[in-house]
């Protein structure tokens, strides 16, 4: 899909696209989902995301072994009215929005189905007069089941990320395959296992939605698609670039009681509109890195600055978002206040299974510098206060120092690293 194809889409071709986010527990949907927003807003898209409607109800204290069968039946009943309450809000605001537009539904109206025996289901959908072709097939373009890491990813199950989750491995695989197979039906359901590693299972994801809606991103999403980051000598006209989308990105690091643990903040936004991430990046089993992100609300990223690292330079940047040659690639400029060693800089990146020397960059664009893999170019080090070489952590592998915490004086170096996109 050339530049003017992608542009024609966006302005004349408008569409809603309705995603079902689903899976078993802790298969990695609180993340895919924040990489899905990321994806689709930095190439123009407007994405609402419907909130994940039993956690917040089961948030309020509700214990499924405190209730009798009557009552798990009236709950399921409640919990499928709010929730398709809720989307229909985000539905209508989606049809009237004058962008092309991906609602993301952390689950959907069949997942209530996993957890009610066949007769509890058909009792609620005829009290209701409710369709269940309607609510599977028809209601969403596309459904995705994130399988649980309960099956095929074992060492990296487990129950801390979400304090409602408290499924043991045996009972999160049985309610994996419940969820699933309540939408099998569906004409557009896709299931991503657990056959290669998290960063990879969520480039997956991406891809599968990207292919529903006809969107050509290259190999930046292939399964040995790596980062490729090169320095920019100066910023040329607006009229040289393509299509793009520009954005104003602040990040904060935030202290880490652990070396092997990142904890960042992450405001991203176009005008007076910002969203807001959490960002947590660590070292685990065979020295797999695994970023985990989480949307949060502006109230929580202010009381999460609280925590900010002082040892660390509040990172604002000016980012441009483009496509070239089926390549899609984020230029970065940052901007004051910054550290010194930042004043001026522009650096550009993609994701290619390319060498870095055989990528074929923007000739738009004055590249001085191959910075792939350089540890000086990573956005910790370069945010440091006080940085020197025995403290750098290594970028664009899984090369890890071992460093000294000194929690009292909040100089922790956080070693987590990956090869992810939307930073």
């Amino acid at each position: 899909m050339s530049e003017t194809d992608i542009e024609d889409v966006s302005n004349h071709n408008r569409r809603v696209h309705k995603l079902v986010l689903t899976g078993g527990p802790c298969s990695g949907k609180t993340t895919g989902q924040a990489r899905l927003s990321t994806f689709f807003e930095n190439i123009g898209w407007k994405v609402y995301r419907v909130p994940e409607t039993a956690t917040h109800l089961l948030s309020g204290g509700v214990e499924f072994s405190q209730m009798d069968p009557e009552q798990v039946e009236e709950f399921q009943e409640d919990l499928l009215l709010c929730m398709i309450q809720t989307e229909e809000t985000f539905f209508r605001l989606a049809k009237r929005c004058s962008q092309n537009c991906l609602v993301i539904c952390d689950r959907g109206t069949m997942d209530a189905r996993a957890y009610m025996s066949e007769e509890s289901w058909d009792r609620v959908l005829k009290r209701n007069a409710l369709n269940a072709v309607e609510l599977r097939d028809n209601r969403y373009d596309q459904v995705v089941h994130l399988v649980t890491a309960a099956n095929g990813a074992e060492d990296f199950y487990n129950t801390e990320d979400n304090p409602t989750r408290k499924e043991g491995l045996e009972l999160a695989r049985q309610r994996d395959q419940a969820t699933g197979e309540a939408w099998i039906g569906h004409p557009y359901l896709e299931i991503i296992d657990n056959s290669t590693d998290f960063d990879t299972k969520l480039k997956r994801l991406i891809m599968a939605v990207c292919l529903k809606v006809d969107i050509d991103v290259g190999d930046r999403l292939a399964e040995r698609s790596k980062k490729v980051k090169f320095v920019v000598a100066k910023m040329p006209s607006d009229i040289m670039f393509p299509s793009y989308q520009d954005f104003h990105v602040v990040h904060e690091y935030l202290i880490s009681a652990n070396p092997n643990i990142q904890l960042r903040l992450r405001m991203r936004g176009q005008g007076n509109t910002y969203s807001y991430q959490y960002t947590i990046r660590q070292v685990r089993a065979n020295n797999q890195v695994v970023e985990l992100r989480r949307q949060i609300t502006h109230r929580d990223y202010l009381n999460l600055l609280a925590q900010r690292d002082h040892s660390h330079y509040t990172v604002h940047k000016k980012r441009r978002c483009f496509l070239w040659r089926n390549l899609y690639f984020q230029l970065d400029m940052y901007l004051p206040p910054c550290s010194p060693k930042c004043e001026g800089l522009i650096l550009l990146e993609t994701y290619t299974t390319l060498k870095s020397r055989d990528v074929r960059l923007p000739p738009f664009l004055e590249v001085i510098k191959d910075a792939t893999g350089d540890p000086e170019f990573s956005m910790f080090n370069l945010s440091r206060s006080h940085p020197s070489a025995s403290t750098l952590m290594a970028y664009g592998g899984f090369q890890f120092t071992n460093v000294n915490v000194n929690v009292n004086n909040n100089n922790n170096n956080n070693n987590g690293t990956s090869n992810s996109n939307g930073n």
